[in-house]
């Protein structure tokens, strides 16, 4: 298992791939955390947040990215419409 981080930070499935030691393989949080060359404290809270993700309390990091891109359509369908409200408004306008 590799631990691909960057700014002390570690990816999503390394700290999945950690997690699954305790909850699948049945480690002991210690004995993971020293598998995985973490701390118990960093193992526990990851633990906690998955824990948090299963129990939809929180967002899944692929869900937030959904969240994101459905708000920038959303924001950019109004913006759309309201063009489309002024240039009809503008050609009624014309017409008459």
């Amino acid at each position: 298992m590799t631990a691909l981080k960057n700014c002390n930070q570690y990816t999503i499935e390394y700290k999945k791939e950690a997690v699954a030691l305790v909850t699948e393989k049945g480690y002991a949080i210690k004995q993971a955390a020293e598998v995985v060359d973490t701390s118990e404290k960093n193992l526990r809270r990851w633990l906690k947040d998955l824990k948090q993700e299963v129990d939809s309390v929180r967002l899944t990091a692929d869900e937030r990215l959904e969240f994101v891109r459905l708000r920038r359509e959303v924001k950019e369908l109004r913006m759309e419409k309201e063009i489309l409200k002024k240039a009809s408004a503008f050609f009624a306008k014309e017409m008459k």
